[in-house]
């Protein structure tokens, strides 16, 4: 059996924390926002593997095909002998890289959720006992130091959620990987590509309600958490395109005028009738926005291959 390293990067109490100040932030400024990291406990990562296999929701299903299609491309190009993946998850997409990579020593997956991480670490050991892993317990989104490993070494950001940053803070990631690469390593990014409306926010207003209940689970977990009494039916869940920005906003709309009380923070946070509460941005690219960006980062975009249709792109960038 190769072997398994664990580093927590995170106090053991960050994400509580993370959490009350996420919330206090963003139900007292105007408009109030929540950010769509909090989706995700386990009953939420439930409910996007659903959205996942959704006839409307096109990304999982086209980056699969182009990891698929160009896995081989990929690992040519790159030539990486490690492979660093940020928001790791299941690391299930992840398995078309590792087949690829015939020179990698060492798998370095970046996760907030051990369980994950260490579930994931598990399974790919027992599949490929020639495999290092170092998984990071760590928030990508802060600074982020990595383990000594081979190069080259591969950053791979998958699933457009690149697109879930706004701009400034989309500019201070790239530029904070950048700053972590050396010569020939490389950063394989994932992201969707702008296209028509319809296709858009059907992607993220499915007909079975799958997005909606999604949405709405960021209450559930603030009020199990934090002591809230948001009650869910009082908020429609809400999908829009900005076209000036070209980005999805996913939205709740309080039905009514109420009043939610968060007890663990003593807050109490007044909602007119109709007023909007953002819960996740999702930035849709173009390649010449996406070479733009990594340019600013220090990055040159060597290669850019999308699926068939158009619909969605991974891009491989090396240090300028």
């Amino acid at each position: 059996m190769s072997p398994f390293l664990l580093t927590r990067t995170l106090p053991s109490d960050a994400t509580d924390a993370a959490l009350r100040a996420d919330v206090l932030d963003g139900l007292t400024r105007h408009p109030k926002s929540l950010p769509p990291k909090w989706f995700y406990d386990a009953h939420g990562s439930e409910l996007f593997e659903e959205i996942t296999r959704l006839e409307e929701y096109y990304p999982t299903r086209a980056e699969r095909e182009i990891l698929l299609a160009r896995a081989g491309d990929i690992a040519a190009a790159s030539g990486a002998r490690t492979l660093i993946e940020l928001g790791s998850g299941s690391s299930e997409k992840t398995r078309h890289l590792l087949d690829a990579l015939p020179g990698l020593h060492t798998y370095v997956p970046v996760d907030v959720s051990e369980s994950a991480l260490t579930g994931a670490a598990q399974s790919l050991l027992a599949e490929r006992p020639g495999l290092s892993v170092h998984a990071l317990i760590a928030d990508f989104t802060h600074t982020l130091e990595l383990p000594d490993s081979p190069g080259p070494r591969l950053v791979a950001f998958l699933g457009g959620t690149l697109g879930n940053l706004l701009p400034g803070e989309r500019a201070e990631f790239l530029r904070s990987v950048g700053a972590r690469l050396s010569p020939g390593d490389g950063l394989l990014l994932g992201t969707d590509l702008v296209k028509d409306e319809a296709t858009l926010v059907a992607a993220y207003d499915d007909a079975a309600g799958v997005t909606a209940a999604f949405n709405k689970n960021v209450l559930s977990v603030v009020d199990r958490e934090l002591g809230a009494d948001f009650q869910l039916d009082d908020f429609e869940h809400v999908a829009l395109w900005d076209a000036e920005h070209e980005w999805i906003e996913m939205r709740l709309r309080a039905r009514r005028a109420l009043t939610v009380k968060v007890r663990e923070l003593d807050l109490v946070v007044p909602f007119e009738e109709g007023e909007e509460l953002r819960t996740e941005i999702s930035a849709k690219f173009r390649e010449e926005g996406v070479r733009a960006e990594l340019a600013v980062a220090g990055l040159r975009l060597d290669e850019w291959w999308t699926d068939p249709a158009g619909r969605f792109a991974l891009s491989l960038s090396t240090v300028r």
